[in-house]
């Protein structure tokens, strides 16, 4: 098995999405087509499979930073908002589709809260496993 971090991003997300269509605790909600990933962008999502990617590429996030919080995350998926003739300036993401990404993995057991000194989320064995297994 080779490790995550050597294997290409976008090959190894459209793998991990691929599965995490078929885990039953990953819905994609209804309300999803109606909002903005963020303040940044100036069109709803029009990817079907948005939700599954951006789950995919939150959970890969953690693999590899260990601990990671909301924030992070939001500042991770950010981008520069167009002001007009004011210049660009960047703004993070939103939190609620990252929030019930999170949520979502936590009721599939793939993650946990860490307990500690640090605050956010953590993968749990049982994650890691299910990470390490994608074949590419």
């Amino acid at each position: 098995m080779t490790d995550i971090r050597s294997i290409e991003p976008g090959k190894y997300n459209a793998s991990l999405a691929g599965a995490l269509k078929e885990i039953e605790e990953f819905k994609r909600p209804e309300w999803i087509e109606f909002v903005k990933s963020g303040q940044h962008k100036q069109r709803p999502i029009n990817n079907p499979d948005f939700w599954y990617i951006r789950g995919a590429s939150i959970l890969r996030q953690i693999y590899i930073q260990g601990i990671v919080g909301v924030q992070r995350l939001r500042t991770r998926y950010g981008g520069r908002k167009d002001r007009g003739m004011k210049p660009p300036q960047f703004r993070k993401s939103g939190g609620k589709i990252i929030r019930t990404i999170l949520q979502q993995s936590e009721a599939a057991g793939l993650i946990e809260k860490a307990k500690g000194k640090n605050a956010g989320r953590q993968l749990t064995k049982k994650g890691k496993e299910f990470l390490e297994g994608i074949k590419v």
